[in-house]
C-alpha cells in the first residue's frame, strides 16, 4: 500500500456509541487511515465533545452530515477526507451514505445498508453512477479463517455442498432493557430506526451474509418465524428461518438476542458430500475440517497451510500462529482492503482481486432482500418466500 495515509471522517459513533469506537481503534491498527474530521452525534454540543477527545481540529468536528460535506468539499484536495464511515444507527445509512457519494467522496457504511430494498437498490445506482468505492461493514467475513472456509469450499475440499447451518444466539436483550434506556437496545427495538426488523435484521444479516460468502451461493427461499418473546417489545428479537439455496443447497438459519447466557455466539456448520466444516466467532482462529471417514482437523490461523490454502486469509494475518487474533483484527481487514482499493483507483493501477475482498452494495442489498422476505414471510404464517 501506499505511504499516504487516507484521511477518513466519521458520522455517527458519539459518546456512549459502542460500533463506532471500534470502527475507529479498527481502522488505526495498519496505521494506513487517521481520522481527521466528523459529525459524531445528532447533538452538536456532544459532536464537539468525542471531537475534542478524540484530539481533531475544531474547525473539522462538524454539527451534522450536511455541514460536514460542504465544509470538507470546499477543502483542498489533498486535505479534504478521502472517505466517510457511517456508524450512525440504521434509519440515517441510506441518506448519509447517498449524500456523501454525490457530494464525490467513497464511503464505509455500516448495515443493514438501508431501511428497505428500495432505498438499497437507489444507492446501488448511485454508487454505481458516482464511480466511488463503497464497502459494509459486515465484519465477520474479515476473519482469516472464514476466508480460508470460503476457499476450502471453492476448492471442492467438501465435494458436492448440501447442508449449511448457521447461527448467532445472544442474550443481552432477554428483559426489556430498552425501557431503561440502555442507548444500544432502544434504536434497536424501535421500528422507526432500525426498521421493519429487531433481532433478524441486526444479527440475522450477518448470518445470511456468512452463509452466501463461505458457500459462494445465493439463498433463494426462506421460511420465517420470528417472535418477540418480551412484552410490549415491538420487533422481533428471536428468529428462525429455513433456507434455500441455489444448486438444491439446504440450510438453517437461527438467531436470537433472549438466549440467556449467550454472549456472541456466531457459528457454522457447513456440509458437502466428502466433507464438513465448523467454525465459531468466539474460538475464531480455528477452523475444524471433516474429511470423509478421516479424523477431525483443527487448521490454525497463521500457519503456512492456511496460507498454502487460502492467500485471502494470511493476508490477514497480522500475528505469528498461538497469538490469537480477533473481532477488532476482523474488523481491519476490512478497512485495508476497502483503502487499498480506494488507493489502486486512485492511482490508476489494476484493482487486485484479493483487495476486493471487502462487502460492497451488492451485498447490502442481499442483506434487505433477506430481511424483507423474513418479515413477510413471517407476517404471513411462515410462508416460503422467493428473494
Amino acid at each position: 500500500m501506499s505511504e499516504r495515509k487516507l484521511r477518513m471522517g466519521m458520522v455517527g459513533g458519539g459518546p456512549g456509541a459502542f460500533i463506532g469506537e471500534v470502527h475507529r481503534k479498527a481502522s488505526r491498527i495498519d496505521g494506513h487511515i487517521e481520522l481527521v474530521a466528523g459529525a459524531f452525534d445528532i447533538n452538536p454540543e456532544k459532536s464537539r465533545q468525542l471531537g475534542a477527545e478524540l484530539g481533531l481540529e475544531p474547525a473539522r468536528i462538524y454539527a451534522d452530515y450536511k455541514e460536514m460535506i460542504l465544509k470538507e468539499s470546499a477543502l483542498p484536495k489533498d486535505k479534504r477526507i478521502d472517505f466517510v464511515s457511517v456508524a450512525t444507527p440504521n434509519n440515517w445509512h441510506f441518506p448519509i451514505a447517498k449524500a456523501f457519494l454525490e457530494a464525490g467522496f467513497n464511503v464505509m457504511c455500516e448495515k443493514p445498508m438501508t431501511m428497505s430494498v428500495a432505498e438499497a437498490i437507489e444507492l446501488q445506482g448511485v454508487v454505481k453512477k458516482s464511480g466511488k468505492t463503497f464497502g459494509l461493514m459486515h465484519n465477520y467475513t474479515g476473519y482469516p479463517m472464514v476466508k480460508l472456509a470460503r476457499d476450502l469450499v471453492k476448492a471442492g475440499r467438501l465435494g458436492i455442498l448440501r447442508k449449511i447451518v448457521v447461527c448467532y444466539p445472544q442474550g443481552w436483550m432477554a428483559k426489556p432493557i430498552e425501557k431503561a434506556g440502555q442507548m444500544q437496545a432502544s434504536w434497536r427495538t424501535d421500528p422507526k430506526q432500525s426498521g421493519a426488523a429487531g433481532c433478524i435484521g441486526d444479527i440475522g444479516s450477518h448470518c445470511e451474509n456468512m452463509a452466501e460468502y463461505i458457500s459462494g451461493l445465493k439463498i433463494t427461499e426462506l421460511c420465517a418465524d420470528l417472535t418477540s418473546f418480551v412484552e410490549g417489545r415491538r420487533l422481533d428479537d428471536d428468529g428462525n428461518v429455513l433456507l434455500r439455496f441455489e444448486n438444491g443447497v439446504k440450510g438453517v438459519l437461527h438467531c436470537s438476542q433472549i438466549s440467556i447466557s449467550e454472549e456472541n455466539g456466531l457459528s457454522l456448520w457447513l456440509y458437502g458430500s466428502e466433507g464438513g466444516l465448523e467454525w465459531h466467532q468466539e474460538h475464531p482462529n480455528q477452523l475444524l475440517f471433516k474429511p470423509q471417514d478421516k479424523p477431525v482437523e483443527i487448521w490454525s490461523r497463521g500457519n503456512p497451510y492456511v496460507a498454502q490454502a487460502s492467500p485471502a486469509a494470511a493476508r490477514g494475518t497480522r500475528v505469528p500462529a498461538g497469538h490469537p487474533e480477533g473481532f477488532l483484527e476482523a474488523f481491519a481487514n476490512i478497512y485495508a482492503n476497502f483503502a487499498e482499493t480506494i488507493l489502486q483507483k486512485e492511482n490508476g493501477k489494476q484493482l487486485d482481486e484479493i483487495a476486493l475482498d471487502f462487502p460492497s452494495v451488492e451485498e447490502g442489498l442481499r442483506g434487505l432482500a433477506f430481511i424483507e422476505a423474513c418479515v413477510a414471510s413471517a407476517k404471513d404464517g411462515s410462508k416460503w418466500i422467493k428473494l
